[in-house]
């Protein structure tokens, strides 16, 4: 392959952190979702101790993609290489290398590298590619930024939560409820009106207006991955005005008796609108439960049409 097909580029940032932490936080990509506004979820396909393969659901110009990386984490030398296994068109190729350098205690400076070709080596290819590249990545390095110099001050705002039920009927059934959810204006009275988009197996765009308890209707849109009947992550991109991140997982687990079916939710809060939404005086934990509360009622109410989906159908 000549040079000229093969595209290079870099990003960098100066983040006030040690060094050390700034890695941890990559290497870990369970926190990618909340960490980089593109990723949607992400899976482990293999795992060593310095090696591991990974699938990736993104957004890419707008776009749900997915794809697998193969990364080589290197924890002395504060580097992570990754390299695409299959591109999703109109990307060939895709590699990199995170590396972070110590610049004193308290600052280090995160490098992204990118190389890149693009099918057929067509020039409106390449050029999308190199729009979505640098977006994502001063996105991404951004997002990294902020997230980890507010690391302190977003342990408070940031809180995780799971509601459960018990099902006298299959896991794959309540899967199958949540998985359609382009039928949940017919069948959830809180959904007032949906749009479900599914343009690649598995991977789901859905708009929906939900009513509140007082009546009022929002819309929401998030993107979802399905995983085979056992579980449904999703990240909600259009936020209420208390929340900064909203993503989540619905699981389904067949048990000797029956199956559970889970809600998770993870949220940060976005501090400077509590007192404009609850009122003055209110703080972060009146933020927390009411914003607990309001997900916590939708996601009981379709849980529980879930599970007398699953029943009925035993």
């Amino acid at each position: 392959m000549s040079a000229s097909e093969l595209r290079e580029v870099e990003h960098d940032i100066t983040i006030s952190a040690p060094a050390a932490d700034v890695y941890r936080l990559i290497a870990d990509v369970a926190n990618w979702p909340r960490i980089f506004p593109p990723t949607i979820y992400v899976d482990h396909l293999e795992r060593s101790r310095d090696e591991e393969l990974i699938r990736i659901w993104a957004t890419a110009g707008g776009e749900p993609k997915n794809w697998t990386s193969r990364r080589v984490l290197d924890p002395d030398a504060l580097r992570i290489t990754f390299r695409q296994q299959v591109s999703t068109p109109p990307v060939a190729t895709m590699g990199g290398t995170w590396i972070i350098e110590p610049q004193d205690e308290g600052t280090s400076r995160v490098r992204l590298l990118h190389d890149y070709t693009a099918v057929d080596d067509d020039p409106a290819s390449l050029k999308w590619i190199d729009e979505a590249v640098d977006r994502n990545s001063r996105s991404e390095l951004a997002a990294l930024k902020s997230n980890v110099e507010l690391a302190a001050a977003s342990e408070e705002l940031t809180f995780s939560f799971e509601d459960t039920v018990e099902v006298e009927g299959s896991a794959k059934d309540a899967y199958d409820f949540v998985n359609e959810a382009g039928l949940w204006s017919e069948r959830l009275p809180h959904v007032a009106t949906v749009r479900l988009t599914e343009d690649s197996p598995g991977l789901q765009t859905l708009e929906m207006d939900t009513r509140a308890k007082d009546g009022s209707t929002h819309t929401t849109r998030s993107y979802r991955v399905c995983l085979e009947g056992r579980r449904i992550a999703y990240k909600q991109t259009t936020l209420p005005a208390l929340m900064n991140l909203h993503t989540g997982y619905w699981t389904f687990t067949d048990t000797g008796t029956g199956s559970t079916a889970s809600s998770q939710h993870t949220v940060v809060l976005r501090p400077e609108n509590i007192e404009k939404i609850l009122g003055p005086g209110a703080g972060v934990a009146e933020a927390r439960e009411y914003v607990r509360s309001a997900l916590s009622t939708n996601s009981r109410a379709t849980l529980g049409h879930a599970k007398a989906y699953a029943e009925a159908r035993r």
